[in-house]
């Protein structure tokens, strides 16, 4: 008896701790608009596969090689950071007085939303609180930068 009784307590613990349970990341407001924290863990993992041997993980660049994510391009103007990514960077870039040399290869074949991730997450981070990246503007930027 004190057997049944047990397990017909414990089961539903049981059959709780056995269900996948799909949970829902809240949406993280950025300068008005939503971004999901997918997006967000998107771009990050995309940023550390392709970005990172350049711009570092705390985006601090590489001496007078590779740049620092700086808010003057990654902060500012979303078209502009959209299409370093489309185009690529070749010649030298000044920053803050400093002359940085190396190529920054274009990724034409990233998707829109991979862009968008990407940028929402450098946006994101790196001390900035500038408003996310839509597939919609990479779309647009892309048109127009063929």
């Amino acid at each position: 008896m004190k057997i049944l009784i047990l397990s017909v307590l414990l089961l539903p613990l049981v059959v709780m701790a056995q269900t996948k349970t799909e949970l829902k990341a809240a949406p993280l407001k950025t300068k008005n608009v939503l971004v999901s924290k997918q997006s967000i863990e998107r771009g990050k993992t995309i940023y550390q596969t392709y970005c990172l041997a350049c711009h570092q993980a705390d985006g601090s660049g590489v001496g007078t090689l590779n740049p620092p994510i700086v808010k003057e391009w990654a902060g500012g103007d979303k078209t502009k950071i959209i299409r370093m990514i489309l185009k690529g960077s070749v010649g030298k870039v000044e920053i803050d007085g400093d002359v940085f040399s190396n190529t920054m290869p274009a990724q034409p074949a990233f998707t829109d939303q991979q862009i968008a991730d990407v940028l929402t997450y450098v946006r994101t981070n790196f001390g900035f609180k500038a408003s996310a990246v839509t597939p919609v503007e990479v779309k647009a930027v892309r048109a127009k930068t063929k």
